[in-house]
Formats: structure tokens, sequence, C-alpha cells
């Protein structure tokens, strides 16, 4: 999954485009995978329990979850992952650029 992430991150650099992680592991493994898997976006940490504030507040009952948020903050699209992911945020970035104009 790590690697499909940096490749969306790198492809859409200069793109209105954020990537944000929230991870729930014990601090000492979240900070071992950011360094060993070159996570280079915004990753929170959510207390290192499944039931942390974010985690609850999302309703996020499995994990990994994927909310795919639209310009306006609204939740578009649950659970895309590889091509459905790169699918889902380029209909999003085509439609912020159409409403731009």
């Amino acid at each position: 999954m790590y690697p499909h992430e940096r490749s969306l991150v790198k492809r859409l650099a200069n793109e209105p485009f954020a990537l944000i992680g929230v991870n729930s592991d014990p601090k000492e493994r979240v900070l071992a995978a950011m360094k060993r898997d070159n996570i280079t976006w915004r990753s929170f940490w959510d207390g290192g329990t499944t039931s942390g504030p974010i985690a609850s507040r999302w309703n996020v009952r499995g994990w990994p979850t994927i909310y795919v948020l639209d310009q306006k903050g609204v939740i578009r699209y649950k659970n895309v992952r590889g091509d459905a992911m790169d699918q889902a945020v380029d209909t999003l970035l085509k439609e912020g650029k159409a409403s731009e104009s």
C-alpha cells in the first residue's frame, strides 16, 4: 500500500491534493514504519489504540480505512485502493478545476 501512496503523492505534487495518514499502532512502530517505508506525507498518531480520538470521531471500524474527500471536505469515496483510488482522486481534481472555470 505504501508504494502506491508514495507514487500518488509524487504524481500529484503540483496539484491541490493532500494525503493524510492516521495510525493507531504503538508510537515506536509508527516511527519505525515511517522511516522504513519512506512515509513523507503528514501522518497523525491516534494514541496507540484502535479506539483513539480520530478513529472514534470518523467511525473507523477496520484498518486500513480510506476516505477520499473533495475540496469542500465531503467524503466522496470510501475504501478505494489502487487504480480505484487514482480514479477517485483524478475525478475530484477534474471537478475542482471545472468549478474554478
